[in-house]
């Protein structure tokens, strides 16, 4: 009996050390768990609330990706939230959710439909559910617009952006999602 206990301990493999001292304490586990079940929880819902937003100088292909995506989302359910624009992401947003179901698009305009240009003010005829702010009628355009972003992602479950690596408004708006755990998906087109 003791040789075959013998040889079940010569068998033994030796042991590895690894050390700790470098990770993360486990004091911050709890926080990033919950945050990674409320992201997957966040992304296995049949239906969100997707705020798409971004540049307004985009090349036509990147506007028709946007459109195609975000006709795509309708499809699935989805509602679409995003701003007014002639042109660029918001444009495209709107033109793809129009496609599929004007039901499922939300446009939070960042003043009045008053104080949109007439371009806009055309392709917002037909979209039933329109958000005005006659109360931010006296702020200039960017003020009003970095406002109007916040209320956009504080209004959906995950936030999609398009944008360069130069524009300081949409990484503040990233960075203010990120804070407020939504899902985020960034395209950068530089």
């Amino acid at each position: 009996m003791s040789d075959v206990l013998n040889s079940i301990e010569d068998e033994k493999q030796p042991s590895i050390m690894v050390p700790i001292g470098d990770m993360d304490t486990a004091d911050n586990a709890p926080d990033t768990v919950d945050e990674l079940a409320m992201e997957l929880a966040t992304i296995k819902q049949p239906a969100k609330r997707i705020a798409i937003i971004g540049s307004r100088n985009l090349a036509i292909t990147h506007q028709q990706m946007i459109e195609t995506l975000t006709t795509a989302l309708v499809r699935q359910g989805n509602t679409i939230i995003t701003s007014g624009g002639s042109c660029g992401t918001n444009a495209a947003a709107i033109r793809g959710a129009m496609k599929s179901n004007p039901d499922k698009l939300k446009v939070i305009l960042p003043q009045t439909i008053g104080q949109q240009p007439s371009d806009v003010q055309d392709q917002l005829i037909g979209v039933p559910n329109i958000v005005e702010h006659s109360d931010r009628a006296m702020m200039t355009l960017a003020d009003a617009s970095r406002v109007c972003n916040r209320e956009i992602i504080d209004d959906c479950n995950q936030l999609i952006c398009f944008l360069s690596h130069t524009s300081k408004t949409l990484h503040t708006a990233v960075e203010y999602a990120e804070e407020n755990h939504k899902v985020v998906t960034v395209f950068y087109l530089d």
